[in-house]
C-alpha cells in the first residue's frame, strides 16, 4: 500500500525593506531543512572560508531530486518568494546554497535569499537574476567575476541578454540588457585552471546563443587532489544533485564563466 505524502505548506504575507507586499511559501520539510543544514553545515564551519561553508552546505543537497519550475511568479502572476528543498534545477540549488552560507537562523535565510535571488532586494518576477552574470553585475551583488583572473586565454564579448536571434525576449517585459562577458573557452580549461579554481566557486557552463550567458551552472568542489563540479543534473541518468568529474563534464562545452563569494549574505 502506498503511503500519502502530506506537505504543511506554511504561507505567510510580508512587506520588504524596499515597500513591496510578497508571499512566502516554504512546507516543513523544508523549513526542518533549513534549521537542520545552518545547525550541523553552516555553525560549526563559522570563520572558515566562504568557499568551504558554501561546500559544506551544498553536500546537504546531494541527490535531492532534479525539479524545474519550483518558483512561482511570471509577468501575469504575482511573484512569491519560494524556499523548496524538495526538488532543485541549477540555478534555485544555487540560490539556496548562498543563502543557506551566510544564515544563522531561518529569517536569515529568508532575508539572505530575497538578496540573492532578486534584484534591488525588490521580491518581483522581473527582478529576479534571470541570468547567471546577473549574481556579479546587479546588486546587491553575489559574487565577484574571477573567470580573467583564472585564465590569461579568457575571451570577452558583449551579449544582448534576453534577445532570441529572432528579436524577441525570453522573457517578455524585461528589458534587453548589454553586458559584457567573459569566458575561458572550453580548449583552455587545463590544468593550469584547474589548479586556480577554488572549492566553492559558482561556475556556469557558457553559451554563444544570442540572448543567454549560459545554459547550466554548477559548484566547483576539490576533495583529494579532484576536481568535482556539484549541479543539480537534469541527464536521464541522474536527474538529482551530483558531483560530475570537472574536466569530464566540461569536455566539449564551449566555455566556462567563474564567479568567486568573498563573503557570505548578509556579513558586512
Amino acid at each position: 500500500m502506498k503511503r500519502a505524502v502530506i506537505m504543511i505548506l506554511f504561507l505567510a504575507s510580508c512587506t520588504g525593506a524596499r515597500g513591496n507586499d510578497y508571499q512566502i511559501q516554504m512546507d516543513d520539510f523544508t523549513a526542518n531543512n533549513v534549521r537542520k543544514i545552518i545547525r550541523t553545515h553552516v555553525i560549526p564551519a563559522a570563520g572558515e572560508k566562504p568557499g568551504n561553508i558554501i561546500a559544506a552546505v551544498s553536500s546537504a543537497f546531494l541527490t535531492t531530486p532534479y525539479q524545474e519550475n519550483t518558483l512561482t511568479g511570471s509577468t501575469g502572476v504575482n511573484e512569491v518568494l519560494v524556499a523548496n528543498f524538495h526538488g532543485v534545477d541549477c540555478f534555485t540549488l544555487i540560490d539556496y546554497v548562498q543563502a543557506l552560507a551566510g544564515a544563522h537562523d531561518q529569517k536569515a535565510f529568508l532575508n539572505n535569499l530575497i538578496s540573492t535571488r532578486y534584484a534591488g532586494g525588490r521580491v518581483s518576477y522581473l527582478n529576479r537574476k534571470h541570468f547567471f552574470t546577473d549574481w556579479f553585475a546587479t546588486l546587491p551583488q553575489n559574487a565577484t567575476d574571477v573567470t580573467r583572473q583564472i585564465s590569461t586565454e579568457a575571451v570577452t564579448v558583449v551579449k544582448q541578454l534576453n534577445r532570441k536571434a529572432d528579436g524577441s525576449a525570453y522573457i517578455p517585459g524585461l528589458a534587453v540588457i548589454s553586458r559584457e562577458i567573459s569566458y575561458i573557452p572550453g580548449h583552455a580549461i587545463d590544468s593550469a585552471v584547474l589548479s586556480k579554481l577554488q572549492t566553492g566557486d559558482y561556475v556556469g557552463v557558457w553559451t554563444p546563443l544570442a540572448g543567454l550567458d549560459v545554459t547550466h551552472v554548477g559548484i566547483v568542489i576539490k576533495s583529494a587532489g579532484k576536481v568535482w563540479f556539484r549541479n543539480a543534473s537534469s541527464l536521464s541518468i541522474n536527474r538529482q544533485v551530483v558531483d560530475s568529474p570537472f574536466t569530464e563534464y566540461m569536455a566539449n562545452k564551449p566555455g566556462i564563466i567563474v564567479l568567486r563569494t568573498h563573503k557570505n549574505p548578509g556579513e558586512e
